[in-house]
């Protein structure tokens, strides 16, 4: 897979060092100039974290006689990674997906997804919902791939029980999972509401990771659009959360089995 990003990301800390030893600056210094700790002046240097555009501009404003190159850097190895989400789903080696509200897009039937979509029609009244129905549909193909992706799910348990589209639509949405979840390669797993507080109550996230030496990325979801991001804290912090919803997870197979015993005592 395409790594330019990566030495377009040394570049910018390599310039970035010696920029600031030539002037005299040290880490500290260079933070308080642009409105950043020296801290995250040396996480930059070292390559432990990634420059944002923000950190990028905020550099290119302290020394304007560079005329941009930070940004530029910044940009050209933003269109090194990965046009879409939807492109990066589709390499992924390993998908891994948390949602405490609704089953995730790459396991949703047809009716389900329409009627998630037509519920934000009042929102952003949406007028190429079957082209967008079409396109998801579209993105669960890499689940039929002779080696497809190694596919986690964790729901709670409360989307089992949420009427999205209706009882028909309910009960074919969880048979639906139900037979994917037999699937060697898929693993979907329900958090059961008797666990309380956790910590994935905040919100969905799907993190990928991929074969080569390429970073992993985090796709996480909001009310307005969804944010992508490769930082390796932030990589790293919703692993561990991910693990943890897991470990209080029931079994794969009994998950399975609450699926097929809720579609058909709940939604027949």
């Amino acid at each position: 897979m395409d790594q330019e990003h990566d030495p377009l990301f040394a570049a910018f800390a390599r310039q970035m060092k010696r920029l600031r030893v030539k002037r005299g600056w040290s880490q500290e210094a260079l933070g308080k100039r642009i409105g950043y700790s020296g801290e995250m002046v040396s996480k930059i240097e070292t390559r432990r974290n990634d420059p944002s555009p923000e950190f990028a501009d905020a550099l290119d404003t302290a020394l304007p006689e560079l005329e941009g190159l930070f940004s530029e850097l910044v940009a050209q190895a933003d269109k090194s990674w990965f046009a879409t989400y939807a492109d990066a789903e589709r390499l992924a080696d390993v998908i891994r997906m948390w949602n405490p509200l609704l089953f995730p897009g790459l396991v949703q039937t047809e009716g389900y997804i329409r009627a998630v979509y037509e519920a934000w029609r009042t929102v952003d009244g949406n007028p190429k919902i079957d082209a967008d129905v079409a396109a998801r549909l579209e993105r669960q193909s890499i689940l039929d791939r002779p080696t497809p992706p190694s596919v986690g799910i964790m729901v709670d348990e409360g989307v089992l029980y949420r009427p999205i589209g209706g009882p028909k639509v309910m009960h074919d949405q969880l048979v639906h999972v139900a037979d994917l979840s037999e699937h060697p390669r898929v693993t979907v797993q329900v958090l059961p509401s008797g666990v309380g507080a956790h910590v994935g109550l905040l919100g969905a996230f799907v993190i990928l990771s991929f074969a080569d030496d390429t970073p992993g990325m985090v796709y996480l979801e909001s009310p307005d659009r969804g944010e992508t991001t490769k930082q390796p804290a932030r990589l790293g912090r919703l692993t561990v959360t991910y693990d943890a919803l897991r470990d209080d997870a029931l079994s794969a197979r009994a998950s399975r089995d609450l699926f097929r015993k809720v579609a058909e005592e709940t939604w027949t």
